[in-house]
């Protein structure tokens, strides 16, 4: 069986990406194979190299306040790809307030700061969508 593939991206404008490394690491010493896309990336950028990438999970980071419309927007693109069995997670600094919106769009899980690296490992595991060959 072939190890979980991860991309992990930094959508937006966002300049800081610390907690996408800690995960990114996180997941590696896991056993997944981990792609970190770098800063600023596009939904456009997300998309494209999760498909050329072959991913079976999309875990995106953000703390510049846009959240509500570039982690949807991901999402979005991976439907119009024919790439919704692809699960979306995301992380950073997000208002309670906006965790049941961002999930109503298909946003699978939102991890805030200082959740263990472990919960966010063990959800990735218990909620793929595409059947690891």
């Amino acid at each position: 069986m072939r190890p979980i593939r991860v991309l992990v991206a930094k959508p937006g404008l966002d300049g800081h990406d610390r907690g996408a490394k800690v995960i990114a690491r996180a997941l590696r010493d896991a056993g997944m194979e981990v792609i970190y896309t770098g800063l600023r990336q596009t939904p456009e950028q997300i998309v494209a190299a999760a498909i050329q990438e072959d991913v079976d999970v999309v875990a995106m980071s953000i703390l510049s306040g846009a959240h509500n419309h570039l982690l949807p927007k991901v999402v979005e693109l991976l439907i119009n790809e024919e790439a919704d069995d692809i699960l979306v997670i995301g992380g950073g600094v997000i208002p309670e307030d906006d965790i049941p919106y961002l999930k109503e769009k298909g946003i699978a899980e939102i991890f805030t700061p200082g959740t263990p690296t472990s919960v966010t490992i063990e959800f990735i595991k218990e909620n793929l969508k595409r059947a690891l060959a």
